[in-house]
């Protein structure tokens, strides 16, 4: 029989940066790819029938969000800069999202080549509130992979 693996619980997430830690995320989303279907009409040779088949057609890397709290860090508003002032050779860049537990062991690691930011969203600031300040990073690449 199978031994039963239980799902992964993630306790935080940080950006690694050209291997270099560039701050913890409370939150990632869109991590993938998606291949466009191509409806194509083919002809059975026995039957006569029309048929529509699904063909692969491009592929296309989903862009991922991360949220954070605001911190002193000035290194992911840096890094879009790079971006704003058309300087995205020197923007893209190798990076990686790892998963921790809540001990700080890597239990997961995603890599993705050739990512940029191409937004940046500063927190919505309420003097009578008393939530964190949070910021968001949109980071678009050209291929991910899942390496643990």
């Amino acid at each position: 029989m199978a031994e039963r693996e239980d799902p992964l619980v993630a306790f935080k997430f940080g950006l690694e940066i050209e291997g270099k830690l560039s701050g913890f995320f409370t939150q990632v989303g869109g991590i993938g790819s998606e291949t466009e279907v191509i409806p194509q009409k083919v002809v059975n040779s026995e039957t006569g029938e029309t048929i529509i088949r699904q063909i692969p057609g491009r592929l296309s890397w989903t862009p991922v969000s991360l949220k954070r709290g605001v911190t002193s860090s000035m290194d992911i508003w840096q890094w879009r800069q790079q971006v704003v002032e058309g300087k995205i050779d020197e923007a893209r860049t190798n990076c990686s999202i790892v998963a921790y537990s809540q001990d700080n062991t890597e239990i997961a690691r995603w890599n993705f080549e050739s990512a940029w930011p191409s937004k940046v969203v500063g927190p919505e600031m309420d003097a009578g509130s008393t939530n964190y300040m949070i910021e968001d990073v949109t980071i678009v690449h050209e291929g991910v992979e899942r390496v643990s």
